[in-house]
Protein backbone atom coordinates (compact mmCIF):
# COMPACT_ATOMS: atom_id res chain seq x y z
CA UNK A 1 0.00 0.00 0.00
CA UNK A 2 1.37 3.48 -0.52
CA UNK A 3 -0.88 6.29 0.68
CA UNK A 4 0.44 9.54 1.74
CA UNK A 5 -1.45 11.83 3.49
CA UNK A 6 0.79 15.25 4.55
CA UNK A 7 -1.41 17.50 6.92
CA UNK A 8 -0.60 20.80 8.17
CA UNK A 9 2.61 20.49 7.52
CA UNK A 10 5.04 23.75 7.96
CA UNK A 11 8.68 23.59 7.24
CA UNK A 12 10.82 27.06 8.02
CA UNK A 13 13.96 28.28 8.65
CA UNK A 14 14.44 31.00 10.84
CA UNK A 15 11.67 32.89 10.61
CA UNK A 16 10.81 32.04 7.20
CA UNK A 17 8.21 29.66 5.96
CA UNK A 18 9.25 27.74 3.24
CA UNK A 19 6.20 25.53 3.55
CA UNK A 20 2.91 26.86 5.93
CA UNK A 21 -0.24 24.78 6.22
CA UNK A 22 0.40 22.42 3.08
CA UNK A 23 -2.57 19.98 2.98
CA UNK A 24 -2.28 16.90 0.37
CA UNK A 25 -3.80 13.23 -0.14
CA UNK A 26 -2.07 10.93 -2.88
CA UNK A 27 -3.62 7.72 -3.09
CA UNK A 28 -1.92 4.59 -3.38
CA UNK A 29 -0.74 3.74 -7.11
CA UNK A 30 -1.05 7.25 -8.35
CA UNK A 31 1.27 9.47 -9.91
CA UNK A 32 1.34 12.34 -8.58
CA UNK A 33 3.99 15.74 -9.99
CA UNK A 34 4.61 18.75 -7.80
CA UNK A 35 5.49 21.50 -10.39
CA UNK A 36 6.28 25.00 -9.76
CA UNK A 37 8.92 27.26 -10.39
CA UNK A 38 12.62 27.22 -8.52
CA UNK A 39 12.29 27.75 -4.65
CA UNK A 40 8.38 27.65 -4.72
CA UNK A 41 8.94 24.18 -2.56
CA UNK A 42 8.37 21.51 -4.46
CA UNK A 43 11.79 19.71 -3.56
CA UNK A 44 11.34 21.10 -0.01
CA UNK A 45 8.06 19.22 0.09
CA UNK A 46 9.65 16.01 -1.47
CA UNK A 47 12.34 16.04 0.87
CA UNK A 48 10.66 16.43 3.82
CA UNK A 49 8.10 13.10 2.45
CA UNK A 50 11.04 11.07 2.35
CA UNK A 51 12.74 12.23 6.06
CA UNK A 52 15.71 14.49 4.43
CA UNK A 53 14.56 17.40 6.32
CA UNK A 54 12.83 18.29 9.89
CA UNK A 55 9.44 19.81 9.79
CA UNK A 56 8.46 22.59 11.77
CA UNK A 57 4.79 21.39 12.50
CA UNK A 58 2.11 19.24 10.94
CA UNK A 59 2.19 15.27 10.34
CA UNK A 60 3.23 13.05 7.47
CA UNK A 61 1.44 9.37 7.12
CA UNK A 62 1.71 6.54 5.20
CA UNK A 63 -1.09 4.00 4.84
CA UNK A 64 -2.00 6.04 8.17
CA UNK A 65 0.98 5.09 10.21
CA UNK A 66 2.65 8.31 11.26
CA UNK A 67 6.34 8.77 9.36
CA UNK A 68 6.87 12.49 10.70
CA UNK A 69 9.89 11.63 12.42
CA UNK A 70 10.94 8.11 11.29
CA UNK A 71 14.06 7.65 9.90
CA UNK A 72 14.63 8.00 5.94
CA UNK A 73 15.47 4.39 6.00
CA UNK A 74 12.81 2.72 7.87
CA UNK A 75 10.00 4.93 5.62
CA UNK A 76 9.81 2.16 2.72
CA UNK A 77 10.68 4.48 0.04
CA UNK A 78 12.82 4.15 -3.13
CA UNK A 79 14.60 7.98 -4.15
CA UNK A 80 15.95 9.13 -7.08
CA UNK A 81 17.74 12.19 -7.30
CA UNK A 82 18.83 14.77 -9.86
CA UNK A 83 22.33 13.42 -10.03
CA UNK A 84 22.77 10.57 -10.27
CA UNK A 85 24.85 9.58 -6.91
CA UNK A 86 26.43 6.49 -8.47
CA UNK A 87 29.98 4.81 -7.10
CA UNK A 88 32.19 5.79 -9.79
CA UNK A 89 34.40 2.66 -8.58
CA UNK A 90 31.45 0.35 -8.49
CA UNK A 91 29.83 -1.80 -11.45
CA UNK A 92 26.49 -0.77 -12.52
CA UNK A 93 25.08 -4.53 -10.68
CA UNK A 94 27.65 -3.20 -7.37
CA UNK A 95 25.68 -0.01 -7.09
CA UNK A 96 22.32 -1.61 -7.60
CA UNK A 97 22.99 -3.84 -4.62
CA UNK A 98 24.74 -1.53 -2.20
CA UNK A 99 21.33 -0.57 0.13
CA UNK A 100 20.45 -4.17 -0.21
CA UNK A 101 23.72 -5.51 1.32
CA UNK A 102 24.08 -2.81 3.55
CA UNK A 103 20.81 -3.97 5.16
CA UNK A 104 22.36 -7.46 5.34
CA UNK A 105 19.55 -8.87 2.56
CA UNK A 106 20.54 -12.43 1.20
CA UNK A 107 23.05 -13.00 -1.81
CA UNK A 108 20.65 -14.71 -3.38
CA UNK A 109 17.62 -12.67 -2.51
CA UNK A 110 20.13 -9.64 -3.76
CA UNK A 111 21.13 -11.25 -7.29
CA UNK A 112 16.95 -11.99 -7.88
CA UNK A 113 16.29 -8.40 -7.37
CA UNK A 114 19.04 -6.87 -9.25
CA UNK A 115 18.41 -9.27 -12.09
CA UNK A 116 14.41 -8.32 -12.34
CA UNK A 117 15.30 -3.99 -12.11
CA UNK A 118 18.67 -4.90 -14.86
CA UNK A 119 15.68 -6.56 -17.16
CA UNK A 120 13.06 -3.76 -16.48
CA UNK A 121 15.22 -1.10 -17.61
CA UNK A 122 17.18 -2.83 -20.20
CA UNK A 123 20.63 -2.66 -18.42
CA UNK A 124 21.22 -6.27 -18.48
CA UNK A 125 24.48 -5.70 -20.60
CA UNK A 126 25.70 -3.52 -18.94
CA UNK A 127 25.81 -4.67 -15.16
CA UNK A 128 29.48 -5.06 -15.17
CA UNK A 129 30.34 -1.81 -16.25
CA UNK A 130 31.30 1.52 -14.35
CA UNK A 131 29.54 4.35 -14.39
CA UNK A 132 31.87 6.34 -16.62
CA UNK A 133 31.45 3.59 -19.34
CA UNK A 134 27.46 4.81 -19.40
CA UNK A 135 25.66 7.70 -21.38
CA UNK A 136 23.69 10.13 -19.29
CA UNK A 137 20.67 8.42 -19.86
CA UNK A 138 21.93 4.91 -18.81
CA UNK A 139 23.51 6.38 -15.39
CA UNK A 140 19.96 8.13 -14.70
CA UNK A 141 18.54 4.42 -15.76
CA UNK A 142 20.56 2.91 -13.08
CA UNK A 143 19.98 5.56 -10.38
CA UNK A 144 16.32 4.93 -11.12
CA UNK A 145 17.00 0.66 -10.81
CA UNK A 146 18.81 1.09 -7.09
CA UNK A 147 15.83 2.41 -5.98
CA UNK A 148 13.72 -0.14 -7.68
CA UNK A 149 15.47 -3.04 -5.90
CA UNK A 150 14.37 -1.33 -2.43
CA UNK A 151 10.76 -2.90 -3.71
CA UNK A 152 9.26 -0.09 -2.01
CA UNK A 153 5.54 0.69 -1.72
CA UNK A 154 6.41 5.07 -2.74
CA UNK A 155 8.95 6.41 -5.26
CA UNK A 156 10.26 9.67 -5.04
CA UNK A 157 11.75 11.64 -7.69
CA UNK A 158 13.82 14.92 -7.52
CA UNK A 159 13.94 16.38 -11.09
CA UNK A 160 15.57 13.12 -12.76
CA UNK A 161 15.61 14.23 -15.85
CA UNK A 162 17.11 17.52 -15.66
CA UNK A 163 20.61 16.91 -16.68
CA UNK A 164 19.58 15.28 -19.58
CA UNK A 165 19.11 16.88 -23.27
CA UNK A 166 16.18 16.68 -25.14
CA UNK A 167 15.87 13.25 -26.60
CA UNK A 168 17.16 11.70 -23.84
CA UNK A 169 14.43 13.47 -21.44
CA UNK A 170 11.69 12.04 -24.00
CA UNK A 171 12.86 8.67 -24.13
CA UNK A 172 13.38 8.05 -19.99
CA UNK A 173 10.04 10.08 -19.57
CA UNK A 174 8.22 7.38 -21.82
CA UNK A 175 10.22 4.36 -19.76
CA UNK A 176 9.36 6.09 -16.19
CA UNK A 177 6.01 6.10 -17.65
CA UNK A 178 5.79 2.16 -18.64
CA UNK A 179 7.45 1.35 -15.36
CA UNK A 180 4.86 3.27 -13.28
CA UNK A 181 2.47 1.02 -15.53
CA UNK A 182 3.62 -1.92 -14.79
CA UNK A 183 4.50 -1.56 -10.94
CA UNK A 184 1.28 0.32 -9.86
CA UNK A 185 3.68 2.26 -6.93
CA UNK A 186 3.03 5.57 -5.77
CA UNK A 187 5.16 7.59 -7.52
CA UNK A 188 6.07 11.50 -6.15
CA UNK A 189 8.21 13.43 -9.06
CA UNK A 190 9.10 16.84 -8.37
CA UNK A 191 10.02 18.82 -11.85
CA UNK A 192 9.78 22.40 -13.40
CA UNK A 193 9.04 21.07 -16.74
CA UNK A 194 5.20 21.33 -17.98
CA UNK A 195 6.05 18.61 -20.48
CA UNK A 196 7.21 15.97 -18.19
CA UNK A 197 4.09 17.11 -15.88
CA UNK A 198 1.43 16.74 -18.33
CA UNK A 199 2.75 13.47 -19.76
CA UNK A 200 3.43 11.53 -16.39
CA UNK A 201 0.99 12.72 -14.13
CA UNK A 202 -2.61 11.26 -12.85
CA UNK A 203 -2.76 14.29 -10.92
CA UNK A 204 -0.69 17.68 -10.97
CA UNK A 205 0.06 19.79 -7.57
CA UNK A 206 0.88 22.86 -8.82
CA UNK A 207 3.17 25.21 -6.34
CA UNK A 208 4.11 28.69 -6.16
CA UNK A 209 5.58 30.35 -2.66
CA UNK A 210 5.04 27.03 -0.43
CA UNK A 211 1.12 26.67 -1.84
CA UNK A 212 -0.88 24.78 -3.42
CA UNK A 213 -2.51 26.32 -6.18
CA UNK A 214 -4.00 23.89 -7.74
CA UNK A 215 -4.20 20.52 -7.46
CA UNK A 216 -5.86 18.27 -10.89
CA UNK A 217 -5.25 15.76 -13.47
CA UNK A 218 -3.28 17.17 -16.34
CA UNK A 219 -6.56 18.23 -18.18
CA UNK A 220 -8.21 20.17 -15.87
CA UNK A 221 -4.79 22.05 -15.07
CA UNK A 222 -4.57 23.37 -18.41
CA UNK A 223 -7.98 23.70 -20.11
CA UNK A 224 -9.38 24.79 -16.92
CA UNK A 225 -6.69 26.56 -14.72
CA UNK A 226 -7.47 28.30 -11.20
CA UNK A 227 -5.86 31.01 -10.87
CA UNK A 228 -3.85 33.40 -13.46
CA UNK A 229 -0.82 31.83 -11.92
CA UNK A 230 -1.62 28.58 -12.99
CA UNK A 231 -2.61 29.90 -16.26
CA UNK A 232 0.24 31.20 -17.83
CA UNK A 233 3.08 29.28 -15.87
CA UNK A 234 1.50 26.01 -18.14
CA UNK A 235 1.54 26.22 -22.13
CA UNK A 236 4.35 26.79 -24.63
CA UNK A 237 4.01 29.46 -26.36
CA UNK A 238 2.11 31.04 -23.39
CA UNK A 239 -1.28 32.10 -23.26
CA UNK A 240 -2.72 35.31 -24.13
CA UNK A 241 -3.99 37.71 -21.90
CA UNK A 242 -6.65 40.51 -22.01
CA UNK A 243 -7.54 42.77 -19.61
CA UNK A 244 -10.79 44.35 -19.81
CA UNK A 245 -14.37 44.28 -17.80
CA UNK A 246 -17.48 42.66 -18.72
CA UNK A 247 -20.95 43.97 -19.77
CA UNK A 248 -24.41 42.40 -19.56
CA UNK A 249 -26.40 44.51 -21.40
CA UNK A 250 -28.33 43.14 -24.75
CA UNK A 251 -29.20 39.69 -23.10
CA UNK A 252 -25.26 38.81 -23.52
CA UNK A 253 -22.10 39.16 -22.05
CA UNK A 254 -19.43 40.97 -23.40
CA UNK A 255 -15.88 41.12 -22.98
CA UNK A 256 -14.38 44.57 -23.84
CA UNK A 257 -10.93 44.89 -23.82
CA UNK A 258 -9.86 48.76 -25.52
CA UNK A 259 -11.63 48.37 -29.01
CA UNK A 260 -11.82 44.85 -29.26
CA UNK A 261 -14.92 43.04 -28.10
CA UNK A 262 -15.39 39.63 -27.21
CA UNK A 263 -19.28 37.90 -26.71
CA UNK A 264 -18.14 35.40 -23.97
CA UNK A 265 -22.10 34.28 -23.25
CA UNK A 266 -21.02 30.92 -24.09
CA UNK A 267 -18.41 30.36 -21.61
CA UNK A 268 -19.11 28.64 -18.81
CA UNK A 269 -18.80 31.24 -15.60
CA UNK A 270 -18.46 29.41 -12.22
CA UNK A 271 -20.34 32.44 -11.15
CA UNK A 272 -22.32 34.61 -12.61
CA UNK A 273 -19.70 38.12 -13.18
CA UNK A 274 -21.23 41.35 -12.64
CA UNK A 275 -21.33 44.25 -14.64
CA UNK A 276 -18.49 46.16 -15.31
CA UNK A 277 -16.49 43.68 -13.18
CA UNK A 278 -12.63 43.92 -14.23
CA UNK A 279 -11.19 40.59 -15.32
CA UNK A 280 -8.40 39.33 -17.60
CA UNK A 281 -9.47 36.85 -20.13
CA UNK A 282 -6.91 33.93 -20.73
CA UNK A 283 -6.71 32.96 -24.67
CA UNK A 284 -4.55 30.01 -25.33
CA UNK A 285 -2.68 30.47 -29.12
CA UNK A 286 -4.59 26.98 -30.12
CA UNK A 287 -7.72 28.72 -29.53
CA UNK A 288 -7.37 31.10 -31.81
CA UNK A 289 -8.36 29.73 -35.05
CA UNK A 290 -7.59 31.01 -38.67
CA UNK A 291 -10.73 31.47 -40.72
CA UNK A 292 -11.91 32.68 -43.86
CA UNK A 293 -15.03 33.93 -45.38
CA UNK A 294 -16.76 34.09 -41.99
CA UNK A 295 -17.07 37.89 -41.55
CA UNK A 296 -20.54 37.36 -39.87
CA UNK A 297 -19.51 34.66 -37.52
CA UNK A 298 -19.10 35.64 -33.61
CA UNK A 299 -15.80 36.54 -32.40
CA UNK A 300 -13.99 37.11 -35.46
CA UNK A 301 -11.49 39.05 -35.81
CA UNK A 302 -9.28 40.53 -38.88
CA UNK A 303 -5.18 41.66 -38.38
CA UNK A 304 -1.74 41.74 -39.56
CA UNK A 305 0.85 39.82 -38.87
CA UNK A 306 4.38 40.73 -37.37
CA UNK A 307 5.71 37.85 -36.85
CA UNK A 308 6.15 34.55 -38.04
CA UNK A 309 7.57 31.58 -35.69
CA UNK A 310 8.29 27.98 -37.52
CA UNK A 311 8.38 25.69 -34.76
CA UNK A 312 8.30 22.52 -36.55
CA UNK A 313 4.94 20.10 -36.14
CA UNK A 314 3.13 23.81 -35.85
CA UNK A 315 4.16 27.85 -36.59
CA UNK A 316 3.30 30.39 -34.05
CA UNK A 317 2.12 33.70 -35.55
CA UNK A 318 2.22 36.96 -33.58
CA UNK A 319 -0.56 39.29 -35.18
CA UNK A 320 -2.10 42.83 -34.31
CA UNK A 321 -5.89 43.11 -34.02
CA UNK A 322 -6.04 46.86 -32.87
CA UNK A 323 -3.79 49.57 -31.63
CA UNK A 324 -3.17 48.16 -27.84
CA UNK A 325 -3.90 43.72 -28.65
CA UNK A 326 -1.26 41.61 -30.33
CA UNK A 327 -2.19 38.13 -30.09
CA UNK A 328 -0.37 34.89 -30.92
CA UNK A 329 -1.79 31.83 -32.21
CA UNK A 330 -0.89 28.76 -34.12
CA UNK A 331 -1.35 27.35 -37.40
CA UNK A 332 -0.29 24.43 -39.17
CA UNK A 333 3.58 23.94 -40.20
CA UNK A 334 1.83 23.65 -44.26
CA UNK A 335 -0.11 26.79 -43.91
CA UNK A 336 2.20 29.82 -45.30
CA UNK A 337 2.18 32.99 -43.80
CA UNK A 338 4.43 36.01 -43.56
CA UNK A 339 4.73 39.45 -41.84
CA UNK A 340 2.71 42.24 -42.97
CA UNK A 341 -0.52 39.05 -44.74
CA UNK A 342 -3.70 40.14 -43.47
CA UNK A 343 -5.80 37.17 -41.31
CA UNK A 344 -9.26 36.39 -39.88
CA UNK A 345 -8.80 34.86 -37.00
CA UNK A 346 -12.12 33.37 -34.68
CA UNK A 347 -11.73 33.22 -30.80
CA UNK A 348 -13.08 29.64 -29.49
CA UNK A 349 -14.93 31.56 -26.15
CA UNK A 350 -16.00 28.03 -25.26
CA UNK A 351 -12.16 27.08 -24.41
CA UNK A 352 -11.00 30.32 -23.05
CA UNK A 353 -10.24 31.11 -19.27
CA UNK A 354 -11.91 34.26 -17.71
CA UNK A 355 -9.87 35.86 -14.36
CA UNK A 356 -11.09 38.09 -11.92
CA UNK A 357 -8.75 41.01 -12.23
CA UNK A 358 -8.55 41.47 -8.67
CA UNK A 359 -8.41 37.92 -7.08
CA UNK A 360 -6.59 36.24 -10.13
CA UNK A 361 -9.26 33.59 -9.13
CA UNK A 362 -11.26 31.53 -12.31
CA UNK A 363 -14.27 32.59 -12.25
Amino acid sequence: MGNVNINKLDISYDTTFILNQLDLSIEDGEFIVLLGPSGCGKSTLLNAIGGLIDTSGGSIHFDGKDVTWTDPKDRGIGMVFQSYALYPTMTVEKNMSFGLRIAGVEKKIIQEKVNWAAKLLQLEPLLKRKPSALSGGQRQRVAIGRALVRDASIYLFDEPLSNLDAKLRAELRLEIKKLHQKLKSTMIYVTHDQIEALTLADRIAVMKDGIIQQLDTPYNVYNKPANLFVATFLGSPGMNCLEGRLSKKGGGITFISSDILIDVSDYQFINSPMEGQKVTLGVRPENIVVRGGCEQAKNVFSGMIELVEPMGSETLIWSKFSANQTLSHCVNSDQIFTKGDSVQVQIEVTKCSVFDTETGFRI
